[in-house]
């Protein structure tokens, strides 16, 4: 287990505080506040105040430190709520979502920013590729929208100025494998104007250090009213960097990227264009900054023009006429274009993000059930000193939130608890369905009383919109106005009207509400950036192909298809199971150190906080129906494994839960069994997870036996027919054997003319050993006195065979040549005398070579002189002295004086002995005198070989071939050359 909190830093879960009041629970946070504990539990929601400093708690070690573990392991953190999510996911196979909520400046985007990191370092173990590329796009896509769509405010430095929810796709595996992103009511109103002390979006400060244009900074931007904002600080030169890449890694081409930053400076210059009235016609001030905005979207700088100072007309009978603006509606369309403009480059920007990052092509058959993790961040309750239509929306926007979080966490739990008969004790909380209906109701509420403003013919202004809101909605308890409370001076007649917010009381400005509501944005904006010849603003018009004759369908009003949005995304974050992350903002000032209770205290009271904390107390953390909590937990248990044999499945789960010791920490419903503390939870998983290996491997060994076991059942069959084919073949053999050598015995060659069959693999060893026979009985027939010249062309052929081509084989080999009358008659009986006293003298039984050679000394001198080999000495002898011995060379196994032969590999006689004195004899033997080209060499190699197998066990020769005098030493070993006799 984790080393959790101590005392000293208060309670980690405010469902642990000793009396749930208001002054225990700010008490509580307070002190977790200024202990540097941000975090609190309220069961598996986490409460989070912003603590305006950085914190060293997000780093690799606390990743690892929640990885895996409950809840209560470890001190709450966002990381715990995000690994519950992950784990649910996982585990149960159930879609999950993270909702994050509070007010502008409480850390909302910071915390999602915290709960992606998590997800992306938790997810893809194995570094798979194409799963890393998903992730990195997540993350870094956080960074693009950030730039494009939040903004500093009086609140919040980095204040969302839109609302985004993303769900990230996940495999069965747990992996992320893609993901798409929803973005809500952009507020662009900001893009041309912002209030005092505030700064539009962070692209416009960003764009001014792009190299695209450098010449950009020469201008003073209208759009950027707050001058010291408009300066260009190392921290947008640091996030500009970081956006370039960000745009890199997802998929952006330089085209779009280029695009992009063209579009911005777009807009900055639409802001700086003024225009001039002579009475009659509007002209533009300046035609520098037209053909720099024509230049920049890639369009004709007449149109552009046209554009701006005129519109395009279809009257009733087709006629189409251009009518001119005055000189208040050329800036109403400017500033109308501008917002459009930034508008649908944000949109499409999402959209190309989404493209890259969408799951296509996904079969749940191979790939097993597609997951998701949804994660909202979405702008917070809003009260500013002057309210208008996007803090209306924004904050209808929290209502419907709250009424979700009322509806799963509040409402519905108690609906259930009733519905399964559990005891439970009925908690009083707001329900603010009353607030929502007041603004959404179908003809009765705002939004309604807006639309019909919008669609009425004739002048409608806000004022006459106020007042039929102040008619309609008179009697609702959360709505005023001056006109209905005459006597509240903080209201201004036909200006102002008053919601009465979950969040608290907020007055509205209703001037430029039916403005904005329209969303008016004239035709020929759209034909002009649809005609442009870059492909990027092209595809981000669409609806600029139509003409103008045609006629089209009113669109929706901006107020509707917001809601429509919303209820869309409440639809699906009710479908999901959700984890809540309550953001609280400690102070107006931004101080590390300040905690202003009576502002916290406000955001607990509006956020349901206490109600939440009196409904987890005496509520229970965890429900499952039966049938699947039997499911996940009968291993647990012997009387429920494999299968039990009860009458239900609840008295099934009653077993698990007597087994374990949890009876006083359950309640059975009527279909679901309720567990009171995650701990008991905790206990069940623990015993499944050590159980489940066991299990594996318990099935592993099952199937892998039955595996065997046919694999057996195979070979067996295999090895019989096998078995039966060989015995075929080797019969076959025979057969074709005895076919062909029926009459081998009469024919003079005994079969070696023959062509033996193939035999079987079976039979290779007894063929090599058959297909001699012939030979053996060739063999049989030599007579004894020539097996010694058989025996020394077997050995000289096995020592020189494929290293020299001539070695004197085809001739009958004499050995004893100075012997012999008929090759030295002039000296052999001078040799046979000196060979017998030799004889006498060394007892040697056989003379295994003689024969004149010429001897080569060291300095290049030759002599004639006899060589003569016995089968104990190698005798170099002077013929002209009567073969007076000269040298006496040792000839037997035990004597190392003699260590080898080296012969070439040419027709020379050339032959090198050699001694272990290292005083070699180089000679050359000369040929017979009847038979000039005889080759010598070989009989030599052959004698010495053939004695040496004869005599010696094992002994080594070196046969030294030196062709083109290149010395080639060759190993023969005499015990192979015997082993192939």
């Amino acid at each position: 287990m984790a080393e959790l909190e101590g005392l000293e830093f208060g309670k980690s879960d405010f469902v642990l505080l000793d009396e749930v009041t208001m002054e225990q629970f700010m008490e509580n946070l307070k002190l977790r506040f200024e202990k540097g504990r941000i975090y609190t539990y309220i069961g598996e929601v986490v409460v989070s105040v912003n603590p305006y400093r950085q914190m060293d708690i997000y780093g690799k070690d606390n990743i690892e430190a929640y990885r895996g573990r409950e809840l209560y392991e470890n001190p709450p953190h966002l990381y715990a709520v995000s690994d519950a999510a992950y784990k649910a996911m996982k585990r149960r196979a159930k879609d999950t979502c993270i909702v994050i909520s509070g007010e502008s400046g409480a850390g909302k985007t910071e915390a999602s920013k915290y709960i992606m990191q998590y997800i992306a370092a938790i997810t893809n173990p194995s570094q798979r590729a194409e799963v890393e590329s998903v992730k990195n796009v997540l993350l870094k896509s956080n960074c693009v929208l950030e730039a494009f769509g939040n903004a500093k405010t009086n609140r919040n430095d980095n204040s969302s100025r839109f609302g985004k929810y993303m769900d990230i796709n996940f495999n069965f595996n747990g992996d992320p494998t893609g993901g798409h992103i929803n973005n809500y009511l952009l507020e662009k109103s900001r893009v041309v104007h912002q209030q005092g002390g505030e700064r539009n979006f962070h692209s416009f400060y960003q764009v001014n250090c792009s190299l695209h244009f450098c010449s950009a900074h020469l201008f003073y931007f209208a759009f950027l009213f707050d001058l010291f904002a408009f300066q260009t600080s190392n921290n947008d030169r640091s996030s500009h960097k970081a956006v370039l890449s960000a745009l890199e890694v997802i998929g952006f081409s330089k085209e779009e990227i280029t695009s992009v930053y063209q579009i911005l400076a777009t807009i900055l210059l639409l802001g700086n264009m003024q225009f001039e009235s002579d009475g009659e016609s509007v002209n533009i001030v300046g035609q520098e900054v037209v053909n720099h905005i024509s230049e920049l979207t890639a369009t004709d700088p007449e149109s552009v023009n046209k554009s701006l100072l005129y519109r395009t007309v279809a009257t009733g009978g087709g006629e189409v006429i251009e009518k001119g603006h005055t000189e208040q509606d050329a800036c109403f369309g400017r500033d109308a274009f501008a917002k459009a403009l930034y508008e649908r480059l944000f949109g499409w920007i999402v959209s190309r993000i989404n493209s890259i990052i969408e799951v296509k092509d996904y079969d749940p058959v191979l790939h097993g059930k597609n997951t998701v993790i949804g994660v909202l961040d979405i702008y917070g309750f809003e009260i500013f000193d002057n309210n208008s239509f996007e803090q209306f929306c924004i904050n209808y926007c929290n209502e419907k939130l709250q009424q979700l979080f009322i509806e799963l966490i509040l409402r519905q739990e108690q609906d259930e608890y009733q519905r399964e008969g559990i005891t439970w004790q009925h908690i009083e909380y707001f329900n603010n369905q009353i607030i929502v209906d007041l603004v959404e109701q179908a003809h009765k509420g705002i939004i309604s009383i807006l639309d019909e403003a919008c669609l009425t013919v004739g002048k409608v202004t806000d004022t006459v919109c106020l007042d039929s809101m102040d008619t309609k909605l008179a009697q609702h308890p959360h709505y005023t106005s001056r006109k209905l409370s005459p006597t509240d001076k903080s209201m201004d007649f036909q200006k102002h009207f008053r919601i009465r917010h979950y969040a608290g009381d907020v007055t509205y400005s209703v001037e430029g509400f039916l403005d904005k509501n329209k969303d008016l944005l004239f035709q020929d904006f759209k034909r002009l950036m649809y005609n442009s010849a870059n492909p990027v603003l092209k595809e981000m018009w669409p609806d600029g192909h139509l003409s103008i004759t045609e006629v089209t369908k009113r669109p929706l009003t901006a107020a509707t298809l917001f809601k429509n949005s919303i209820v869309a995304l409440v639809d699906k974050l009710a479908c999901k199971e959700p984890y809540y992350v309550r953001c609280i903002k400690p102070n107006e000032m931004k101080s590390p150190v300040l905690f202003d209770d009576a502002r916290c205290q406000h955001q607990v009271a509006y956020l349901g906080l206490l109600e939440n904390v009196r409904v987890r107390r005496a509520g229970f953390a965890y429900r499952q129906l039966y049938a699947r909590f039997l499911q996940r937990y009968k291993m647990t248990c012997e009387y429920t494994w494999p299968n039990h044999l009860m009458a239900s499945d609840r008295e099934a789960v009653e077993a698990i839960v007597i087994q374990h010791g949890f009876q006083d920490d359950v309640a059975y419903g009527q279909t679901k069994l309720f567990v009171r503390t995650p701990r008991s939870l905790f206990t069940l998983e623990q015993e499944r997870n050590h159980l489940i290996p066991i299990l594996v491997t318990f099935l592993q060994k099952v199937w892998r036996g039955t595996l065997a076991r046919a694999r057996c059942r195979r070979m067996r069959a295999i090895y019989a027919i096998m078995g039966c084919y060989k015995r075929y073949k080797v019969k076959a053999h025979f057969w074709e054997v005895e076919r062909r050598f029926a009459n081998v015995r009469t024919m003079a060659d005994y079969g070696k003319s023959l062509e033996w069959p193939t035999p079987p693999a079976a039979l290779s060893q007894f063929h090599s050993i058959t297909v001699m026979w012939w030979a053996r009985q060739i063999v049989k027939n030599i007579p004894p006195s020539d097996m010694l010249e058989v025996r020394a062309k077997v050995a000289a052929m096995t020592a020189l065979s494929g290293e020299r081509k001539d070695w004197g084989v085809s001739r009958a080999w004499e050995r004893d040549y100075l012997a012999n009358a008929r090759d030295c008659p002039q000296t052999s009986a001078s040799f046979i005398r000196i060979s017998k006293e030799l004889k006498n003298k060394d007892e040697y039984s056989q003379v295994l070579f003689s024969s004149f050679c010429r001897k080569v000394n060291r300095f290049n001198k030759s002599t004639d002189r006899g060589l003569l080999i016995t089968d104990k000495y190698i005798y170099k002898l002077e013929p002209k002295k009567q073969y007076k011995v000269l040298k006496k060379l040792p000839l037997d196994s035990v004597s190392t004086h003699f260590t080898g032969v080296s012969v070439t590999t040419g027709v020379d006689q050339m032959v090198a002995l050699h001694t272990s004195s290292q005083d070699d004899v180089l000679l050359c033997l000369q040929r017979g005198e009847l038979c000039p080209n005889q080759d010598r060499v070989g009989e030599l190699v052959g004698a010495i070989v053939d004695h040496f197998t004869r005599s010696v066990t094992e002994i080594f020769f070196f046969f030294v071939f030196y062709p083109a005098l290149i010395y080639t030493y060759v190993v023969t070993r005499i015990s192979t050359i015997n082993m192939l006799l």
